[in-house]
């Protein structure tokens, strides 16, 4: 069985969405990170850089949430991907860690950053329920948590966005949502 590595709060919670919305079985162990246990010798023979999460699936390691991503999906994925259609999935994926992430979560880029990150979005979700059209998929697992951690951990105004606030609400109300980043405590 497939074994997810995380922690308390920790970006595996994503992981574990997808995993629940594509209903692959899977091992969640939670790994006490206040006591150091992904620094310990037997995880970081997993992960060398000692963050989580971090998946084992049979002989197979893999770890940094958006490779995961991108892995689950292509590997358990209801349908073969195109070359086309896998790099739609990984621009979302890397904007969602590499762009939308530090530009909201980065108190020094976001002012600037916001606005430039969430209208475009806000204009997609005017036109369509989720990123790549009416199917929910991989982009917005990687995308949905990010904007959905910010009222998890920011107090932020996102009133001049209401497509972002509506999606928000759609997305997180999902029942895999719910079993991993809804669950949160």
């Amino acid at each position: 069985m497939l074994k997810l590595y995380g922690g308390a709060r920790s970006r595996a919670s994503i992981v574990q969405w997808y995993l629940e919305e594509i209903q692959v079985p899977y091992e969640f162990v939670k790994l006490d990170m206040q006591a150091g246990e992904h620094l310990k010798p037997e995880y970081l023979a997993i992960n060398p850089v000692g963050k989580v999460p971090a998946i084992v699936d049979g002989d197979f390691q893999l770890w940094e949430s958006g490779a995961i991503l991108l892995y689950l999906a292509d590997k358990y994925g209801k349908t073969a991907l195109s070359s086309e259609e896998r790099a739609v999935f990984s621009q979302w994926v890397l904007f969602a860690n590499s762009t939308l992430a530090p530009g909201i979560f980065g108190e020094e880029n976001r002012e600037r950053e916001m606005p430039r990150l969430l209208t475009p979005l806000n204009e997609i979700f005017g036109k369509q329920p989720f990123l790549l059209g009416n199917e929910f998929t991989i982009a917005d697992v990687a995308v949905g948590s990010i904007l959905t951690y910010i009222p998890i951990m920011l107090k932020l105004d996102l009133s001049a966005y209401p497509a972002v606030l509506n999606y928000m609400k759609q997305v997180s109300e999902r029942p895999a949502f719910q079993k991993s980043i809804g669950g949160r405590g």
